[in-house]
């Protein structure tokens, strides 16, 4: 087998599988755009089955590939997205789009977002055949999961240690271990943690181009940012936060409502409706850009996802989170460990959707700590990290020698 070959620029391939929600393209979008600005010399290639990527903005030498879109049922099976075809042949289908664009762009470093071997194992194919071309096979974890009793069992099931240990030469925890760890509660052996590296949150910032938002009705007056992140599950949080305000129309703040766009339609018209009947209360249903409404908000009302979080710290905002407890727990957990840390506040539904609960919650946030009030640590170093360990696995893959995966045992 011939050795890589040198190349004036370098190529990544990313993967996201994107059932449903935001949360992985986005994340793989935050460090693609951080590794072409870090280096002139490297492109990036995204493998996504968001059926909305193209909604969103892309730098230079930053693309996508978007394979056909599957989601999730309440049962935990999967289906086609779009497409007449059960969910074996959507699979295949995508796993040969996968591989076959793998196997063209030939990438110098090939990161997995959180899956490894991603859905129903459609990405093993790929692997292994990077792994004989002695391509770096990198797995990006976010910093929880789930609770380990959960967790354990669907590794198990799943296969991911042999993964871990066996086919990926390096796993990127993009979080800060003080804070949360993915591997808490769990047996994990000594050669997976010697592999691991801790990056960091991935910090954002707010797009130069204009927001697609028109102008608010509160001109320039400070607004509570409310934030479902994809919005598929948001609808309980959204009604919470609307009886506060029918409640009490005297809250701190204006609020800017953004439901989500996969939240289902019946109930975002619903949403928007008993807005309209709220004078300080503003609802819009998605904004690609919503880093820029983050940026100018007083505070912001979340479930508390992964990249939301990044957003409250980088952003330096005032947040109570009322995280999803169904069917994980990640966001729980996250929320909590931030809590006792001081980085925001958290209120769980318990099923009442009690409006001065809410209320009562929204009148604290002007007096809560600021994130940056509340921990010395360093938190938000993770996309210069990522890059530092992108560039080190580029100019090793030139002088590393390859021995076929099949022929190593």
């Amino acid at each position: 087998m011939s050795q890589p070959r040198r190349r004036t620029h370098a190529r990544v391939l990313m993967y996201s599988h994107d059932t449903l929600g935001l949360g992985h393209l986005r994340r793989c979008r935050a460090i693609a755009h951080a590794l072409v600005e870090a280096d002139p010399g490297i492109s990036v290639l995204i493998l996504s089955g968001s059926p909305i990527i193209g909604s969103f903005d892309f730098r230079t030498r930053v693309d996508f590939v978007r394979i056909p879109g599957v989601i999730k049922l309440r049962n935990g099976d999967y289906t086609s997205l779009s497409l007449h075809m059960d969910i074996e042949e959507t699979v295949q289908l995508r796993a040969s789009i996968i591989k076959h664009t793998a196997e063209h762009f030939d990438p110098d470093v090939f990161i997995v977002d959180k899956e490894p071997w991603g859905l129903r194992g459609e990405v093993k194919d790929t692997l292994e055949m990077l792994k004989d071309r002695g391509t770096p096979l990198v797995l990006g974890l976010r910093d929880v999961m789930d609770e380990p009793e959960l967790l354990v069992p669907e590794w198990e099931r799943k296969k991911v240690l042999p993964a871990l240990q066996e086919l990926y030469d390096e796993i990127w925890v993009y979080g800060v271990k003080e804070v949360c760890d993915p591997y808490d509660g769990l047996d994990i052996p000594a050669s997976v943690k010697l592999k691991t590296r801790y990056t960091g949150y991935l910090r954002r910032h707010a797009s130069t181009v204009a927001s697609t938002v028109p102008a608010l009705p509160f001109g320039d007056e400070p607004y509570l940012l409310v934030t479902a992140g994809g919005g598929g599950d948001g609808e309980p949080m959204m009604d919470w936060v609307l009886r506060a305000y029918e409640e009490d129309p005297h809250l701190p703040y204006p609020a800017l409502m953004v439901l989500g766009p996969f939240m289902p339609q019946e109930q975002q018209r619903e949403l928007i409706e008993r807005a309209e009947n709220l004078d300080r209360v503003h609802a819009i249903t998605f904004d690609s850009r919503i880093e820029g409404l983050m940026a100018r908000c007083a505070a912001i009302v979340a479930m508390g996802g992964y990249n939301t979080f990044c957003e409250i710290l980088s952003f330096d905002k005032r947040a109570l989170i009322v995280p999803r407890t169904e069917p994980r727990l990640e966001q729980y957990i996250r929320a909590k460990r931030a809590e006792e840390l001081g980085l925001l506040s958290v209120l769980v539904e318990d099923g009442d959707r009690d409006p001065r609960a809410m209320a009562e919650a929204i009148r604290r946030l002007p007096a809560q700590k600021l994130p940056s009030e509340a921990t010395g640590l360093a938190l938000l170093d993770g996309l210069d990290r990522v890059a530092q360990l992108v560039d080190r696995w580029v100019d090793a893959r030139a002088t590393r020698p390859v021995v076929p995966f099949r022929q190593q045992a």
